[in-house]
This record gives structure tokens, C-alpha cells and sequence, in this order.
């Protein structure tokens, strides 16, 4: 079975660059303390590796 990962937003993406936001809205989070759960690949890794100050994550 796949690992997954809980991708939380702990920060708001008010006033970031609109790559950022992009981001964060292609993870699947709109508000602050939304938690998701993604399979773990080096796509999504990616990702969360761009807007990292802005999330939280944990393996599940």
C-alpha cells in the first residue's frame, strides 16, 4: 500500500505570488486549518516543496 500524506495550511496565502496560490489551490486547500490527504509521489512532493512555509505535513 502507497504511504499517504496530511497536508494541513497553516498559514493564509494572503499576499503571495499567484504560483504559490496556484499551488496551494491545486493541493485542495482553501482555508487555513484544512487538511487533506494525498498519495505520497514525487508530484505532490513538489508541490508542497513550493509553498512549504505555507503547510504542514505529516505521514500517515
Amino acid at each position: 500500500m502507497a504511504n499517504k500524506l496530511e497536508i494541513t495550511l497553516t498559514r493564509s496565502t494572503i499576499g503571495r505570488l499567484d504560483k504559490q496560490r496556484k499551488t496551494v489551490a491545486a493541493l485542495g486547500l482553501k482555508k487555513i486549518r484544512q487538511t487533506v490527504v494525498l498519495e505520497d509521489n514525487p508530484t505532490v512532493r513538489g508541490m508542497i516543496n513550493r509553498v512549504s512555509h505555507l503547510v504542514s505535513v505529516k505521514e500517515v
